[in-house]
């Protein structure tokens, strides 16, 4: 990878942030796959370290949190024990938050992000450790609410493909008073589909899923690096680091290529 030249290196990461798999950008850009993995990974774990020390005591007043499934190499249920036992493979859950291994972590890092951010609105989904891993990170000092979907069954040939249909939406307060009309997770579950489509490892019922963790790892950060900090929103007119004044300028490959 050290003599592939510089353009050829942000081709490719162009092509990987848009949604193309490791095969499609091998013969896209005529680099090999395995140059490809390479360049996913150091690029993908500085992006981590950039925005573990920049994405910290910025502020927000209501924040959505979301998690999406994934896998690493197979499926939970069809691991060996061997598999199992080294705890790399299976199911993965990717948690997000919107205005992250396990809930209680995640929701201990994004308090101390906010530290300094006064007293926040949060919402969820009904997912159930939501509610000890909040209470475990923010204790009192916080307005959380749940929103439960109540879904309708689905027809017997439609359940591989078809998502149930929605038929009731509730909203249960977990902690203190959160504003209703921000009881909401729109927002961070239109994320959840952005990642679906901008992130090859996360499309369905394809090959495309990661084989090992670091890798899955390093997409993620590199998808969120450019999500934040070099793609420009057109209701923004500028990224959301620079409308959260995390940054002042829009990031280019060649910062990140050093």
């Amino acid at each position: 990878m050290n003599i592939t030249p510089k353009e050829r290196q942000i081709q490719v990461l162009n092509a990987l942030v848009e949604g193309n798999s490791i095969r499609s950008t091998e013969r896209m850009t005529e680099v090999h796959r395995d140059t490809i993995m390479i360049l996913l990974v150091r690029v993908g774990n500085k992006c981590q370290k950039i925005m573990d020390n920049r994405l910290c005591d910025f502020h927000c007043r209501r924040i959505q949190v979301d998690e999406i499934w994934t896998f690493v190499k197979k499926k939970e249920k069809r691991l060996t024990n061997k598999e199992r036992l080294q705890g790399e493979f299976g199911d993965q859950y990717v948690f997000v938050a919107l205005d992250a291994e396990t809930t209680l972590e995640f929701m201990i890092d994004l308090y101390r992000r906010l530290q300094g951010n006064g007293r926040i609105q949060l919402t969820s989904d009904a997912f159930k450790p939501y509610i000890e891993a909040v209470e475990e990170a923010f204790g009192g000092e916080i307005d959380f609410a749940q929103l439960i979907k109540v879904f309708g069954s689905i027809p017997e040939q439609e359940k591989r493909y078809s998502p149930p249909k929605v038929m009731e939406v509730l909203s249960k307060i977990i902690n203190v008073n959160p504003e209703r009309k921000y009881n909401c997770t729109s927002y961070v579950e239109r994320q959840n589909l952005t990642m679906r489509m901008q992130i090859r490892r996360f499309t369905r019922l394809t090959n495309g899923f990661s084989k090992k963790i670091e890798n899955l790892k390093a997409a993620l950060a590199l998808h969120f690096a450019h999500y934040n900090f070099m793609r420009i929103h057109k209701t923004l007119r500028v990224t959301p680091a620079m409308e959260a004044g995390i940054t002042d300028h829009v990031w280019e490959w060649e910062e990140l290529l050093h």
